[in-house]
């Protein structure tokens, strides 16, 4: 279990700076206390989970407790990190909820064949956004307890 002081960190994943923006100031409106961090790419996201490229700095790193994850993405998009990321036993325990635009019903079903935890079509308008983000922040920062693991800190160091 988490310490209650220490607050989860969002992630949202998404290549478009508008939509970057307007969740970021969703937050600060419903008062959402959670540190935020962003990237733009399925590979990036990839990268700062597997502590590696530029983000080889994060070594020992607290994961995010949730990830906010865009499905169109370039590079790699969000179908191919959010199966790379579920093949993996140390990120696998991360959940996603995929913020998207698609209403595909074939999207939909295969984010949640891939691991997806939810599946959120992106509210046009800032006010929907903000219901959208205070209910994300109820059920999953308030509700849901999320396993809080060290990146990668403890590795070798199995019990013989």
């Amino acid at each position: 279990m988490s310490d209650e002081n220490q607050l989860l960190t969002i992630l949202m994943v998404d290549d478009d700076p508008d939509d970057r923006l307007l969740f970021k100031e969703a937050c600060e409106e419903v008062r959402l206390r959670n540190p935020l961090d962003f990237l733009e790419n399925g590979e990036q996201l990839v990268d700062y989970l597997k502590r590696r490229g530029n983000y080889a700095d994060r070594e020992g790193a607290p994961f995010p407790g949730i990830i906010l994850l865009d499905l169109n993405m370039p590079l790699k998009d969000g179908r191919e990190a959010l199966e790379e990321i579920k093949a993996d036993a140390e990120l696998r325990h991360i959940p996603i909820i995929v913020l998207t635009t698609s209403k595909d019903e074939d999207d939909i079903l295969s984010s949640y064949g891939l691991g997806a935890s939810s599946y959120i079509v992106k509210p046009i308008s800032l006010d929907r956004l903000m219901r959208v983000v205070n209910s994300i922040g109820e059920y999953w920062v308030q509700i849901v307890e999320v396993p809080t693991i060290e990146g990668q800190a403890d590795n070798g160091d199995e019990d013989i």
